[in-house]
């Protein structure tokens, strides 16, 4: 059985953004079960919007959207824009607040520690380029930690930081310019370096700093060609929150790709330690083991999620593994101890780069097991029939193909073509595309199914690079020399698609569903226990709307043989037998539920599921963007 976030973790608490230190957002509440959770009814709400305030940031658009609360002894802890708060987890009442005066808290999380004999409990948040601790029974600064307590970040860290005995672990969000190489306006520009970090949880003193872009004479700076590591952006570290091995005081830092994005000639060879898992010494940060899972980034294949961690048996042996997911929509499974592949991975030849001086890497590892978790190839079969959406919308679809002389596909880890001016070059379709396969929901494992649940979802990228119009020889201002781009209409393949009038024929993909879906891999074996589709499109007519949509965010898991998950664009949160894949509980919401949603037990022994929904909105929406809680009645 895997540790959990320490001896004194209550069952019914859900103390961290994934419930404990493994990653795992399973729970052992079984009050909601299998039989009884079609049930399920609201039990409060809690409203991020204040009358008469409104929140302005760098991304207004994610304030609020992928909070996931946590709940400590009795008390829900959560960011709210400007503020973080603690309520009632039985009805949602406010104990207290604490009003952020510069910036806006972290739109993921905050963090729980249970002090000790010198130092009161805190909550731990991030916020602009600073952590931030405070008391958490009053909500007032801790002055204990850091310089009145505030830790200045060198960049910035959007998650939930994750606590593991004194060490506090925190992630890399620092966007850049494009997430480009900038050379040496990377200071001008405000960027630091994305370097790894660990902090005293007492004091808020640095412990200790990981370089993601390997120093010369560490491991991997030779994968870096003309030294093109230096002053580069990108190789950040995502995850809302990390994952922790307790027994071998492990970390996983799940490393993104570097910049930029899409054209890599000025950084030659596989670029440690870009789209990389590294296992890092907890108390040290000394590097343990690393497994890339994309060499020489080209198609934004980064690791938004951290690993979960599961005990399984192989050929009659346990084996300590984790299960790694990213946007290239494939699932490794790993040796948590030395990062060997359980199940085998396979360098296998890839698609040439024919843009000017790109050095596109010869091969990429696949995994051997489980199978894709998404589409990853794409021909002119695969555009949608009548049978999918309507004739009419089917039809647009092959004239939009027709159009562009077809779409370039040569399987996984297609580049993006070059495009001459003038040149009758087709543009690629590529899967996955920039949102994966699978985002940063990642995954939740059920320890005693050896299950590990993943929703995943199609999305192509589409286009190809041409000469930057704002490149400049030499090279002063930092940009590459190409970019990413494609012909007028060719994005309606993923998404409106319109007649030669102008009219709107379909508001749905030109590829056939389904176009999301909900998988259990069984972690012993390698296979899919179960998939089904996760989703629907009301639009379609009745008998077709069983699509699978796209969905951001992921599953937790409960004893009581349950899947939750919001996530997709359909505004629904649902509950999913989790040996079957069948569903059992549905909530239509007001809102898109773009949040991981937790369970807990009350003080009344009441146990609740909640979630935040807070993406979109429509004019008859009974209820403000917030927190939705259910119990059974």
């Amino acid at each position: 059985m895997l540790p959990l976030a320490g001896s004194s973790q209550k069952a019914g608490d859900w103390p961290m953004f994934n419930r404990d230190l493994a990653g795992t957002r399973y729970s052992p509440l079984t009050q909601i079960n299998a039989s009884n959770v079609s049930k399920l009814t609201q039990a409060w709400h809690y409203s991020f919007e204040r009358e008469g305030k409104t929140i302005k940031g760098d991304s207004p658009s994610e304030l609020y959207q992928e909070i996931t609360p946590i709940v400590v002894d009795g008390v829900m802890y959560l960011p709210s824009g400007d503020r973080v708060v603690a309520l009632e987890p039985e009805t949602g009442k406010e104990i207290w607040t604490h009003e952020v005066t510069d910036g806006l808290a972290s739109f993921r999380g905050v963090a729980y520690w249970p002090g000790d004999r010198n130092n009161p409990p805190r909550i731990i948040f991030t916020t602009s380029r600073k952590m931030v601790a405070l008391n958490a029974k009053t909500g007032k600064v801790d002055p204990g930690f850091g310089n009145e307590g505030e830790v200045p970040l060198t960049v910035p860290y959007d998650g939930a930081p994750t606590i593991y005995k004194n060490v506090l672990l925190i992630g890399t969000n620092f966007y850049g310019p494009g997430e480009r190489h900038i050379g040496p306006q990377l200071e001008q520009a405000g960027g630091q370096i994305p370097d790894a970090h660990g902090y005293d949880v007492r004091t808020g003193k640095e412990i200790w700093t990981f370089h993601t872009f390997p120093h010369p004479g560490e491991t991997g700076n030779d994968t870096w060609g003309n030294d093109s590591w230096k002053n580069r952006t990108g190789n950040n570290v995502w995850a809302f929150a990390l994952t922790v091995d307790e027994e071998h005081g492990i970390v996983y830092e799940p490393v993104s790709g570097p910049g930029a994005n899409f054209y890599g000639g000025d950084r030659p060879g596989a670029n440690l330690f870009g789209n990389t898992l590294v296992a890092l010494d907890v108390q040290t940060g000394k590097l343990k083991w690393y497994f890339q899972t994309v060499r020489h980034e080209l198609w934004d294949y980064n690791l938004p999620p951290a690993p979960g961690l599961i005990d399984i048996t192989r050929n009659g042996k346990k084996v300590q593994a984790l299960a790694q997911v990213g946007k290239s929509g494939y699932m490794f499974i790993l040796d948590r101890v030395t990062g060997k592949p359980v199940f085998g991975v396979e360098e296998r030849p890839v698609a040439k780069s024919n843009v000017p001086g790109e050095a596109s890497y010869p091969t990429q590892p696949f995994p051997l097991k489980p199978p894709p978790l998404e589409r990853t190839t794409f021909t002119k079969d695969d555009i949608v029939t009548a049978a999918d959406t309507t004739p009419e919308h089917a039809k647009a679809c092959q004239d939009l193909y027709a159009k562009f002389g077809g779409l370039d596909n040569a399987g996984p880890f297609t580049p993006l073509p070059y495009h001459a001016k003038d040149s009758d070059s087709k543009p690629a379709i590529i899967f996955p595309g920039l949102t994966g396969g699978v985002n940063w929901g990642g995954t939740a494992t059920d320890p005693k199914l050896g299950y590990i649940f993943v929703n995943t979802h199609d999305s192509p990228l589409t286009g190809w690079m041409v000469d930057n119009p704002n490149y400049k020889p030499g090279n002063p201002d930092g940009i590459e020399p190409y970019t990413r781009t494609g012909p007028p209409g060719l994005g309606a393949f993923n998404a409106t698609v319109r007649d030669a009038d102008g009219k709107v024929i379909g508001n749905w993909p030109c590829y056939r569903p389904p176009w999301g879906r909900l998988i259990a891999v069984n972690a012993s074996t390698g296979d899919f226990a179960w998939e089904v589709p996760l989703g629907v499109t009301d639009t379609l007519p009745e008998g077709k709307r069983n699509t699978g949509t796209q969905s951001l965010a992921g599953p937790m898991a409960t004893a009581g043989g349950l899947v939750f998950i919001g996530a997709t664009s359909d505004n629904r949160f649902r509950a999913f037998d989790s040996k079957t894949g069948k569903e059992l509980w549905t909530q239509k919401l007001d809102y898109q539920a773009s949040a991981v949603p937790m369970t807990y037990q009350g003080k009344n022994g009441k146990q609740y599921v909640a979630i935040v929904a807070a993406v979109g909105g429509t004019a008859k929406a009974s209820q403000g963007k917030g927190v939705f809680v259910y119990a059974l009645p």
